[in-house]
């Protein structure tokens, strides 16, 4: 497996795999990491439908990308998806997902056109005082220390962040800022989060910096991400005979560790671009400390499907697929009139329970008790408020300026309710969010990063709050008159509240070798798929980094001959980095900074050097200078 970039690469269709009709995978889970791994195992690696088994331990397929009107409860989305144009592995896939709303386009056409015709961004990105715009302008209110520490995170060697939490390196100079409430709220970040992944953030998405305060960096599906992204998905795979197995719980894998080394893999390909090989043999992409190159073979598969135990043997011509972890493991739904059930207790058959049994026969399978081990630490809650009628509408148009009811963009990503005491987000994407949902009624993701916070209006926190309870203090906060809240919560909505005990996991301070490389060192015949997979420059809580690992583990395993398209270099591009350097300073050049006497004239007599040059013409088109 190696990494490329450009047209070349992109549309070419490798050649089959020697033998692969012969073979066989499992691939454990549904998410997207799991049903991209099988996609690619169809289309590129072409292996035969009926050779490929997908177990889910639930009723339907998804992982976290769900979305469903459950009957007794109402409409329920757990989370929402924010995609990016660069999202290189996502599109390349997509681009092969017949749509299964338009016969003889693709997923990504139809994604595609809506965005060209209705792109996204916000118009109220916050507000405060009860609805009223916080007027933050588009501004990241970011002080000359404040863009320092930034500056020094993101020049901060990997090894130097391990293990360490975000407050280590920025204070309330960057804390209090607009560019920090932008970014908590966007990403789900607190305080206490990883440093490494922040960076990791800042880096992998330099090019949209800009785009952060009004969102318009951002693009969205038409319906739920269940119904946008995982069902077309699942149409193609059975439609090329793979098998699903629901309500299937893997409780193990067992490994045979030892015999000699296993396969040592090329991370170069023939005519790859010169750049990327010398990445690939420099060392600059790290594999797992813990790594060795003794041979690891998966030899059986322990099943459990609705009560009955079984077994999987597996020889080294059956491939196995294994999702570790899992951000909506525990996952509880309260109702209208109670609230969602506290539930982190890990047992057999999950995602977590399994990668400890995985992690303790090799140290390179990785530590899952980092990410999964403080689920205080680790959660918040969301719900979908359906309004049920014209009632609350009126208040929602006054915020986001937009009819909600055209089908075009309505919020253009989350509202942050700065002054919220859970600091609370809500959002409309387009509208009706289920095909089946009634024209009349409309789907509102709200999530609270504090959860344990009494409200603002509900005084108690909202772990303990109904459905009904939540959306009052969601429609207190948008100024509805305190006479009218709780009769327009009781009886002209319906709100689902969800509890997600481990839903931040994969921010919690980390180091290297606590997620398992996708293919570790020496494993003959399986994989790790997800966000507790480690890829190199990739960001977790995104469906790309969920699809790359997919690609990665097929074309790792079945030896794909053809590129996985490189992370989007944006840091390597130095037009991204001035930008992202002057649209963080409000568009103030770096000429303007504070500088003290010999810093302005050391300055001075850089810029004077730079006169006349290419250089200096480039800091100009920018304006750095």
């Amino acid at each position: 497996m190696y990494y490329s970039n450009g047209n070349y690469e992109a549309f070419a269709r490798p050649k089959k795999p020697e033998g692969v009709e012969h073979k066989s995978a499992y691939i454990i889970g549904t998410g997207l990491a799991a049903l991209s791994a099988a996609c690619y195992l169809v289309r590129d690696a072409q292996m035969p439908g009926k050779n490929i088994h997908i177990f889910e331990k639930d009723a339907v397929p998804g992982g976290a990308c769900d979305g469903a009107e459950i009957p007794g409860l109402g409409y329920v989305m757990r989370g929402g998806r924010e995609m990016d144009n660069h999202f290189e592995v996502m599109w390349d896939l997509f681009r092969s997902i017949p749509s299964i709303e338009t016969e003889g386009v693709s997923v990504l056409d139809e994604y595609y056109w809506l965005n060209k015709e209705d792109p996204n961004y916000s118009l109220c990105r916050a507000t405060k005082d009860l609805g009223k715009d916080a007027e933050t302008n588009g501004k990241f209110g970011l002080s000359d220390k404040a863009s320092m520490e930034i500056m020094k995170l993101f020049f901060t060697p990997d090894e130097d962040l391990y293990d360490k939490p975000i407050t280590d390196f920025f204070d309330d100079e960057v804390l209090n800022s607009n560019f920090w409430m932008y970014w908590r709220t966007m990403f789900a970040f607190e305080n206490w989060h990883s440093a490494l992944e922040m960076k990791l953030y800042i880096k992998r998405y330099i090019h949209h910096i800009g785009g952060l305060p009004d969102f318009s960096a951002l693009r969205f599906t038409r319906y739920n991400q269940y119904e946008s992204m995982i069902l077309p998905m699942v149409k193609y795979l059975e439609g090329h005979g793979v098998q699903f197995h629901y309500n299937t719980k893997v409780e193990n894998v067992e490994f045979a560790i030892g015999g000699g080394d296993g396969p040592k893999r090329e991370h170069t390909g023939v005519g790859q671009d010169t750049i990327l090989k010398i990445q690939a043999t420099s060392g600059v992409f790290k594999r797992n400390p813990y790594s060795s190159p003794t041979k690891k073979l998966a030899v059986r598969i322990d099943l459990d499907h609705e009560g009955e135990k079984s077994s999987i043997d597996l020889t080294e011509r059956d491939y196995v697929f294994i999702t570790n972890g899992g951000c909506v493991e525990n996952s509880t739904m309260g109702s209208q009139h109670a609230p969602a059930p506290w539930n982190p207790d890990i047992k057999p058959g999950g995602g977590w329970d399994m990668w400890r049994r995985i992690a303790k026969q090799d140290p390179s399978f990785g530590h899952p008790d980092t990410f999964c081990s403080d689920p205080q630490a680790t959660k918040w809650m969301s719900a979908t408020v359906t309004t049920l009628d014209k009632e609350i509408p009126p208040y929602i148009q006054r915020i986001c300026k937009r009819d909600p009811f055209t089908g075009h963009v309505v919020t253009g990503g989350i509202v942050t309710v700065t002054d919220s005491n859970w600091l609370m987000s809500w959002t409309l994407n387009r509208q009706q969010q289920f095909r089946d949902q009634p024209k009349d009624q409309l789907c509102v993701w709200v999530y609270g990063l504090f959860p344990d916070k009494p409200g603002n209006y509900i005084k108690k926190p909202m772990t303990e709050c109904t459905g009904e309870e939540i959306c009052a203090e969601w429609l207190y906060h948008m100024g509805v008159p305190a006479d009218k809240i709780e009769a327009l919560a009781k009886n002209h909505a319906n709100t689902v509240p969800v509890m997600m005990p481990y839903i931040t996991a994969f921010f919690m301070p980390r180091a290297a070798g606590d997620r398992p490389d996708v293919v570790p060192d020496g494993a003959v015949n399986f994989a790790f798929l997800g966000q507790f997979a480690e890829t190199p420059r990739d960001t977790i809580f995104t469906t790309e980094y969920s699809m790359r690992t997919g690609m990665e583990a097929v074309y790792t395993l079945l030896d794909v001959d053809r590129g996985v398209p490189e992370v989007w270099g944006s840091v390597y591009d130095v037009r991204n980095l001035l930008n992202a350097t002057v649209k963080l300073r409000d568009g103030a050049p770096v000429t303007d900074m504070k500088l003290n006497f010999v810093e302005k004239a050391v300055l001075g007599k850089i810029l004077k050097k730079l006169d006349g040059t290419d250089i200096a013409t480039l800091l100009k088109e920018y304006h750095v200078i």
